[in-house]
């Protein structure tokens, strides 16, 4: 039976986003997010946080045997898509994009059943901390170890680092096999620095862990074979984040562009601007419907995930790095001044293209996918 892919929402699915972006609207307008950017202490809007664990998104996709509402990764794209489009100043993106999947690809039944239920309420926080200097991961390379059942070495940067509760973090054992490891941060063994960067709105760590207790997650010492399923997986969720930032960028400068006049004309009846957004329109389309491709493959756990997660990734950091540029242009002298919002979304595109690996990187992975098919393809034409 050939299966079916959709590429737009249902109606439920609708109804769900628009209520999300009413309460979004209403609980955290743009000002939530520069509130926090100008604290700089690397923390959240723990209100805004406690209220969207109270509506149960944490936990929308989780299964119900773990407090979750087990309604489905596509319901979990769509509220990310509309948490995008608001800059909320919240750790849903390392949470649960990032250390929940972490937890469900490779934890115990005993991990997943202790922390689950706390991650769906938002009482629990978490990162993934893989990183120990600049440039992309690599096997071999891990320096932070575990040594007599404890783990020493440090991460950076580490988004949310500053104030997660439990971390999950790659190091190597005693006989050099890299693996995933569980710490809780809160304990003793663990020291947290602030990292300056370009989105002070989600705040930066270093990590630095010394003799801090451990538990392997899950069988522990696999990482390189169960990290692409949790970056791949990450990576449809935080596509839709920045194709939610991508159209509230294109609103917006399609917005100033009607409002803003020059010679008695508003400036959207120039070629020049009309140019602009509707290079901005076609790379937010040619997203989308990456995005929605790999919302079908995760939602269905289809073999294409990794082809399908590499060309959302690519095609929302493209758009959403060219609607926030886009906009800052069309907003003119005033769109680079502190005032205006523009940077704000500036700021979060280059964060979000970063965050689980540059679009460089995906680029590599897409194109390895693709060299992986041919042979499938040619076989499959021969069989016709």
């Amino acid at each position: 039976m050939e299966r079916q892919l959709e590429f737009q929402y249902s109606s439920e699915q609708q109804a769900l986003k628009a209520e999300a972006r009413r309460f979004l609207s209403e609980r955290a307008p743009l000002s939530k997010a520069r509130a926090v950017l100008d604290r700089a202490d690397g923390g959240y809007d723990a209100e805004l946080w406690a209220r969207i664990g109270d509506l149960g998104w944490c936990g929308a996709a989780f299964p119900e045997a773990y407090g979750g509402h087990g309604m489905g990764y596509v319901e979990l794209c769509a509220l990310a898509e509309e948490l995008g489009r608001s800059l909320a100043p919240v750790p849903f993106a390392s949470t649960i994009y990032q250390f929940a999947e972490a937890l469900f690809v490779a934890g115990s039944a005993e991990q997943k059943a202790s922390l689950a239920p706390q991650i769906a309420e938002g009482r629990v926080t978490g990162v993934m901390a893989l990183s120990e200097q600049a440039g992309p991961l690599a096997s071999g390379e891990t320096r932070t170890a575990v040594r007599g059942g404890a783990i020493f070495g440090q991460k950076a940067p580490v988004v949310d680092g500053m104030t997660a509760d439990y971390a999950a973090v790659l190091a190597r054992d005693e006989v050099g096999r890299e693996g995933l490891y569980l710490v809780d941060l809160r304990g003793p063994g663990v020291v947290r620095e602030p990292v300056s960067t370009l989105d002070p709105s989600r705040g930066a760590a270093i990590l630095r862990f010394d003799g801090a207790a451990q538990t392997p997650l899950g069988q522990g010492d696999a990482a390189w074979s169960i990290l692409p399923r949790i970056l791949d997986r990450a990576a449809v969720l935080i596509s839709f984040e920045q194709l939610g930032g991508a159209e509230r960028c294109l609103e917006m400068a399609r917005d100033y562009a009607l409002q803003r006049y020059t010679f008695g004309s508003p400036i959207g009846s120039y070629q020049a601007i009309k140019h602009k957004l509707a290079d901005v329109y076609v790379k937010n389309a040619v997203a989308r419907a990456n995005c929605l491709y790999a919302a079908w493959a995760l939602s269905t756990d289809a073999p294409e995930l990794p082809l399908a997660a590499a060309a959302a990734r690519i095609a929302a950091s493209e758009a959403y790095a060219l609607a926030s540029k886009e906009n800052i242009q069309t907003h003119g002298g005033l769109g680079f001044t502190w005032e205006a919002d523009c940077h704000l979304f500036f700021r979060r595109a280059r964060h979000l293209s970063l965050l689980i690996g540059a679009p460089r990187e995906w680029k590599r992975k897409l194109v390895t996918e693709l060299e992986a098919m041919e042979p499938e393809a040619a076989a499959a034409g021969g069989r016709q």
